[in-house]
């Protein structure tokens, strides 16, 4: 926006609403992290389960590292896209753990 104003440029205040909503649905994380926190509730259920669990947790790890992975591209700071990598290196370990679970 500064670039266009700095250039002259003076956007449709119809086009700015829509780029700034667009930029806004980007930025939003609420949804990974709502995400996360069901599949930190299946983790749990699982890991308390009876019988065979393994699969179900590898997988599970997929759907954790899909959510970590949007969270750092949607990060709009350092801070969060190192808490981001912090999670995929945690979620590493828990796949790794899972593949030596029956």
């Amino acid at each position: 926006m500064a670039r266009l104003q700095d250039a002259g440029a003076e956007p449709a205040p119809e086009r700015l609403a829509q780029e700034l909503a667009l930029l806004a649905v980007k930025a939003d994380v609420r949804e990974e992290l709502d995400r996360l926190r069901g599949h930190v509730e299946a983790a749990r259920a699982l890991l308390s389960a009876k019988g065979p669990v393994g699969r179900k947790l590898d997988f599970l790890t997929q759907e954790f590292n899909r959510e970590a992975n949007t969270l750092c591209s949607k990060a709009g700071s350092a801070a969060l896209t190192a808490i981001g990598l912090d999670l995929k290196v945690v979620i590493d370990q828990l796949r790794e753990q899972a593949q030596n679970v029956e």
